[in-house]
């Protein structure tokens, strides 16, 4: 096992059964990027190899698998889940698995959920930003959160298009800027809504560097201190965000995470690449800054401080 070897935890896949459904829903140009990527496992594996990187955990992108349908989601969650896991087994040791759920569906969620880790052996689930316009502290989805918790699982949170999008993308690629305040908005709620206070054992990944998440902080925390019930105990919103775990997919060096190592600690901090969604170029770009960018631990770099933090929260990558 390399000691330097990168460990992926934001990569995606699509297939084409899943682009053709999408496109069936409206989603010809999802997000407003112009196309969708192309993605086999075989191209992905070569990426891998040219930028180091030891093992890829997948997972659908936005806009995921709820499109409207209750019972076309869950059929699509489960055919996204089996063919991702298809992939693990082929390639031993380079692919891992984060399972989609149909989510706002929360029976068909909770079915999926132990169908992914015990069927599956999945390494744990991604989950939207938002669907629909509902957002992960929506107290519909406690029974969801309430199981993930219980397996300890991982839970990968993955940004959309909020639903005001037409009013607020101004016509350009909502991944730019909405994605980056989704994650904000929905991470914000689940603070308000308790969720991650009453369910500790959860391990959340919050992607793309925090999103806006590092420059908000201490606002967010000082509203929860307003409006949120008066009591000694009550928690605080900083203490919470600093238990999260951060991928550093997008463009991480030299401004964003700067301003995330003022809220989360090194050993929080997890390498993602973005493939297939950001082109191959571009990902072999961020792989080199990762060993190249001077890293915030003594003794360490980049590569190998997030592949040593993704091995402690995924133990089986260490087999």
């Amino acid at each position: 096992m390399s000691t330097d070897g990168l460990i992926d935890v934001h990569a995606h896949f699509v297939t084409d059964s899943y682009v053709r459904q999408a496109r069936a829903a409206g989603h010809d140009k999802p997000d407003g990027v112009p196309a969708w990527p192309a993605w086999s496992a075989e191209a992905h594996l070569e990426l891998m190899d040219r930028g180091g990187i030891e093992t890829a955990l997948l997972s659908v992108s936005s806009p995921g698998v709820f499109f409207g349908d209750a019972d076309a989601a869950r059929r699509l969650a489960r055919e996204v889940n089996e063919d991702g896991a298809a992939v693990v087994r082929e390639h031993p040791g380079r692919f891992g698995l984060f399972a989609s759920l149909p989510v706002p569906d929360v029976d068909g969620a909770l079915a999926e959920i132990a169908h992914a880790f015990d069927v599956l052996g999945a390494d744990g689930v991604v989950l939207e930003t938002n669907t629909h316009g509902v957002y992960l502290g929506d107290a519909r989805l406690e029974p969801v959160f309430a199981e993930l918790a219980r397996r300890h699982a991982v839970v990968l949170l993955h940004p959309t298009s909020p639903v005001c999008w037409e009013q607020t993308a101004l016509g350009r690629p909502r991944p730019m800027v909405e994605f980056i305040f989704d994650t904000a908005r929905t991470v914000t709620d689940l603070l308000f809504a308790g969720t991650l206070e009453r369910h500790p054992d959860l391990r959340v990944i919050v992607p793309h560097c925090g999103g806006a998440l590092p420059v908000l902080a201490d606002r967010i925390n000082g509203f929860m201190k307003l409006f949120m019930p008066a009591e000694p105990d009550a928690p605080d919103a900083v203490a919470q965000l600093r238990r999260l775990y951060y991928d550093l997919a997008g463009p991480a060096f030299p401004r964003q995470v700067p301003a995330l190592l003022g809220l989360a600690d090194p050993d929080h901090l997890l390498y993602g690449s973005d493939y297939c969604w950001t082109p191959a170029p571009a990902a072999e770009a961020h792989a080199a800054s990762f060993s190249e960018a001077p890293a915030p631990v003594d003794g360490t770099t980049w590569r190998s401080l997030t592949a040593t933090n993704a091995r402690t929260l995924f133990p089986r990558l260490s087999r």
